[in-house]
């Protein structure tokens, strides 16, 4: 199973007619998954905790200021308790794990999840990241990539620029700012490139920095989906590109 890091956007994003059809072709491309993993920029939490492990948990609506149908959305995926095992099986003495059974999907799981799996069939089980630092997310992809194996389709969920608060037009329309456009150009070619080194050190490399990611959680989930990847400087298959709001859609796909 290939593994994912997408631009989740907020929950308007399906309002996208564009969006939605890009999710949707790409999740008819991917073989049917045993189970999703998804690492999503919305849970940072010490140490490593799981998630959503049994059916029926509620989601956690995590956003303020929209419309009331958005707090009225549903995903009662099946859990997965015996891949939560699994995946505490798979973390090193040094990587304490905890249990959250009652910690439900964020939007960064449930938003792309209603589009690619919209019948809610698929096990789904979410996992913080215990850091924000790109080399220990690194190492943390390398202990899921087994996983892969088994079927299992891990998803970093983040977006390809977070500039929230340096937007000037909240339009969906609205044309990329330089920081936003000169960022996503730097890092299409860094993953182009394979230039692993320069992405991990992208808070001191990239252009449009830290307008781009005044906050880095929303790139973090990156380096969870390049660790799972059998190499991690092969070159991704960018799946999507694009702005939204100005914030850069930029999704891909590791092999």
């Amino acid at each position: 199973m290939p593994a994912l890091f997408l631009s989740h956007g907020a929950p308007p994003l399906v309002d996208s007619e564009l969006w939605v059809s890009q999710l949707q072709r790409w999740s008819a491309d991917l073989p049917r998954p045993s189970a999703v993993l998804v690492v999503s920029a919305h849970w940072e939490s010490t140490p490593l905790a799981i998630g959503a492990t049994t059916t029926g948990t509620p989601l956690v609506y995590d956003f303020g200021g929209f419309p009331q149908r958005f707090y009225e959305v549903t995903y009662s995926s099946p859990g997965a308790p015996a891949l939560a095992r699994k995946i505490a099986a798979l973390m090193p003495d040094s990587e304490p794990v905890v249990s959250r059974p009652h910690r439900g999907l964020d939007h960064g799981a449930y938003v792309p999840l209603t589009v690619m799996y919209p019948d809610a069939d698929i096990p789904v089980l979410q996992i913080s990241m215990p850091t924000l630092d790109p080399e220990r997310l690194l190492h943390l992809g390398r202990r899921l990539r087994p996983l892969r194996d088994e079927g299992v389709l891990i998803i970093g969920s983040g977006f390809a620029t977070h500039g929230l608060p340096f937007l000037n037009d909240m339009r969906p329309e609205a044309p990329a700012p330089g920081w936003s456009a000169e960022f996503d150009h730097w890092a299409s070619e860094r993953l182009a490139a394979g230039d692993l080194d320069a992405l991990l050190d992208f808070r001191r490399r990239a252009p449009g920095m830290p307008y781009a990611h005044p906050t880095v959680e929303h790139f973090a989930p990156l380096f969870v989906t390049l660790g799972t990847a059998d190499d991690p400087a092969q070159r991704p298959q960018q799946v999507i590109d694009g702005f939204w709001l100005g914030l850069a859609k930029r999704s891909i796909q590791v092999a």
